[in-house]
């Protein structure tokens, strides 16, 4: 990343201007779920989750991701309504508490419609719109942004930017027949999601190679991922902190604009960190 590459436009987000290429935000993740790969589900606690979420802001968050269903290879489907039991409680306390966007985390048009009723602001899809017909036509009624994500599970394998751009650009022609326009997009290469370890790595190498291609804002979420445990030589996920800090470094350093993490105090310094490197810093007044 450079300097003088041409940004994508601001995206406005629940009332908030988000710049690229200014700096790296930070998304934090709120699984309201009981079977987190990360260990971090929440299940029905709505108090725990409003409790994590504003810890995370206090932390250092851009925008705090609410999920209800586990992606976690092998996971089992949520039903809609189930999904809706789960999330909305917190979603809607989040609104009141939370001066930062509410990503709602779902494939389901439903679920999306009833997060963005209770006030969530940006649908985070790991199918890309893909998953649901009624997903885009819903961007298109509400006029909200959405992260569309590229998901190899269960897709052959010919090239890693190759695969990532066609699932992209299936998400671009989706969006654009309901009517969303693509500059309304962030894109989501799904590290970790049905990828082998080794064209994960690459994944994350070529992150500037990929935002490149289509012009528009990169997430990436490494966040305790089982690559990380695998590369380290078999730790489990309380213990892949310092390999998440590491994918994150690199993220940034590829031109990543947001991350969804975690542990947000530790990422984001490390995010802040990175930036001061990768896109240059000033001492401020007085120190």
């Amino acid at each position: 990343m450079t300097g003088t590459e041409v940004q994508p436009p601001p995206l406005t987000i629940g009332g908030r201007l988000f710049r690229w290429g200014e700096r790296t935000y930070v998304m934090g993740i709120v699984n309201c779920t009981p079977d987190s790969f990360a260990g971090d589900g929440l299940g029905y606690d709505v108090a725990a989750a409003v409790r994590l979420a504003l810890r995370m802001r206090q932390e250092g968050a851009d925008l705090i991701d609410v999920g209800g269903e586990s992606t976690r290879p092998g996971y089992q489907p949520v039903p809609a309504d189930e999904e809706m039991r789960r999330v909305l409680p917190v979603v809607r306390a989040l609104a009141r508490e939370l001066d930062v966007p509410i990503s709602i985390d779902t494939a389901k048009a439903s679920v999306a419609r009833a997060a963005l009723e209770a006030g969530a602001s940006l649908v985070n899809d790991v199918t890309g719109l893909q998953g649901d017909p009624d997903m885009a036509p819903l961007l298109a009624e509400w006029g909200v942004p959405a992260v569309v994500m590229h998901n190899q599970r269960g897709r052959p394998f010919t090239g890693v930017v190759a695969d990532v751009l066609a699932g992209w650009q299936e998400s671009f022609r989706l969006a654009e027949a309901a009517g969303v326009p693509r500059e309304r997009l962030i894109v989501d290469p799904g590290f970790n999601f049905g990828w082998p370890p080794e064209q994960a790595l690459e994944l994350l190498r070529r992150l500037g190679e990929l935002r490149r291609a289509v012009g528009r804002p990169l997430l990436i979420g490494t966040s305790r991922k089982s690559v990380i445990g695998l590369v380290l030589g078999g730790l489990p996920v309380e213990e892949r902190l310092e390999g998440t800090a590491a994918t994150v470094a690199l993220a940034v350093a590829q031109g990543a604009d947001i991350v969804r993490v975690h542990d947000v105090k530790e990422m984001a310094r490390v995010a802040r960190m990175a930036d001061a490197i990768v896109r240059g810093w000033q001492r401020p007044e007085g120190t």
